[in-house]
């Protein structure tokens, strides 16, 4: 597919020759057996810990959207895979130097060529979507999401960092709990039963 079919198939919605771009889920997951992974998500009290070097330390980094980084003490610096419901300036995409995007959002007419074509492109299957949207009875965030395709992996470990359930709000924007579609409170409980279930699974505070 060049770049006027995929115009053409984002803008129709047709999702196979989208899907057909993305690299296999069960390969991706395949690649994590064993591994030991940070997810970092953007709460702002990550800011105040001294996480960076353990975060860089796992074998695999994952960071959200914008991925705000305001100091390496707390954040680390690698990013090996992005994964992304918003559309990545130039200036975002230079500064985190992912390897590998992720496009987790159902809206498929924000995603981008430049993503699409970037090596090991993954595109988040719509079905995955609804059965967590369903499951938390309102739209999951990227970091559920991620939460959930991670741990259908065999990984060695999962440690979350910047998730506090927005308590004090993202790095990445001034909104509210109230002012975006999300149920964090179902979100922090269904993350509550993961960790009493799953040991591979442990958030950092």
């Amino acid at each position: 597919m060049n770049r006027a079919g995929f115009l053409i198939a984002r803008t129709l919605r047709q999702e196979r020759p989208l899907m057909d771009r993305s690299v296999p889920q069960g390969n991706l997951l395949a690649g994590l057996a064993g591994l030991r992974v940070a997810l970092i998500g953007n709460a702002r009290a990550l800011a105040k810990s001294r996480h960076g070097a353990e975060i860089d330390g796992a074998d695999l980094v994952v960071r959200i959207n914008s991925a705000p980084m305001p100091d390496p003490i707390s954040h680390g610096r690698r990013t090996d895979w992005l994964a992304l419901a918003v559309r990545l300036s130039d200036a975002d995409r230079a500064r985190i130097a992912p390897g590998r995007i992720l496009w987790m959002s159902p809206k498929r007419k924000r995603l981008d060529w430049r993503s699409v074509t970037s090596p090991g492109f993954y595109l988040h299957p719509l079905a995955d979507y609804h059965a967590l949207r369903d499951r938390l009875a309102a739209p999951p965030t990227t970091g559920a999401m991620l939460i959930d395709l991670l741990l259908r992996s065999h990984l060695g470990g999962l440690t979350l960092y910047g998730f506090d359930f927005f308590a004090s709000r993202s790095l990445s924007g001034r909104r509210n709990a109230a002012q975006v579609p999300h149920d964090f409170g179902a979100e922090a409980a269904w993350v509550a039963d993961l960790v009493r279930t799953d040991p591979r699974l442990t958030v950092t505070r």
